[in-house]
């Protein structure tokens, strides 16, 4: 059930995340916010969130990255390693057709990408299945 789910929205855009916690508030998720990706990390240590929605162009131009590779390799957030990572942007390119040459691209790489404005039934779509597991693991 949606309710019991936890997403993080990391973006600097207010609009961006007042249409999106609308959205998932609509569906039963309970959602956090973060307007930079400093905020964010700190939110997801107390939040501990099912799912996080992360923009990449917020403080600087590839911040969304530094997060995710935080996230991912950091030992301070080795509670939040498992927690899924669905980077929206109006950036058309993932990270795979950014960096092609960059070996360093499993660092940054979400588990999820989306380019904005967001397909709202396929995003819903997505966050059911991004955190399905996750809810039945903490049953």
């Amino acid at each position: 059930m949606p309710g019991d789910t936890k997403v993080l929205l990391i973006d600097d855009d207010e609009d961006f995340r007042a249409s999106t916690r609308s959205l998932l508030e609509g569906e039963g998720y309970s959602v956090s916010e973060a307007t930079s990706g400093r905020e964010g990390l700190e939110q997801a240590l107390a939040d501990r969130p099912d799912v996080i929605v992360l923009d990449i162009m917020m403080e600087t131009l590839e911040e969304g990255y530094g997060v995710t590779q935080a996230i991912k390799f950091q030992e301070r957030f080795r509670d939040c390693r498992d927690v899924p990572i669905v980077m929206v942007s109006s950036i058309r390119e993932t990270p795979d057709e950014r960096f092609p040459m960059a070996g360093e691209v499993d660092m940054v790489r979400p588990d999820r990408y989306m380019t904005k404005p967001i397909d709202i039934p396929r995003f819903l779509d997505l966050i059911q299945r991004v955190t399905r597991g996750r809810r039945a693991s903490r049953v």
